[in-house]
């Protein structure tokens, strides 16, 4: 059993930068792929950004440039980089390990 909880989330404005942080419960945790996935109002949950245990990224391709995720194994944590934030990167988002386990998500509102 894994739970994920994000945090992170919250009002920035164009251009600016959050960094999202996942943090995981239970060791076998850096064995999966965990990533972020998010959901705008009215779209469906589209990939953000994945991680494998070995290090290997993924990325949409609306983010790619931008975004950054990186994983501590030590800490049980998983943390998304995002720069140069659009007012279209506002969205719930979620983290994930191998798309089986899910937080519940935290709120990134892009807007002047």
């Amino acid at each position: 059993q894994v739970q994920l909880v994000e945090s992170g989330g919250g009002l920035v404005q164009p251009g600016g930068s959050l960094r999202l942080s996942c943090a995981a419960s239970g060791s076998i945790w850096r064995v999966y792929a965990v990533g972020w996935y998010r959901q705008a109002p009215g779209k469906q949950r589209e990939l953000v950004a994945t991680i494998t245990s070995g290090g290997s990224t993924n990325y949409g391709e609306s983010v790619k440039g931008r975004f950054t995720i990186s994983r501590d194994n030590a800490k049980n944590t998983v943390y998304l980089q995002m720069n140069s934030l659009k007012p279209e990167d506002t969205a719930v988002y979620y983290c994930t390990a191998d798309t089986y386990y899910w937080g519940q998500g935290t709120q990134v509102t892009v807007s002047s």
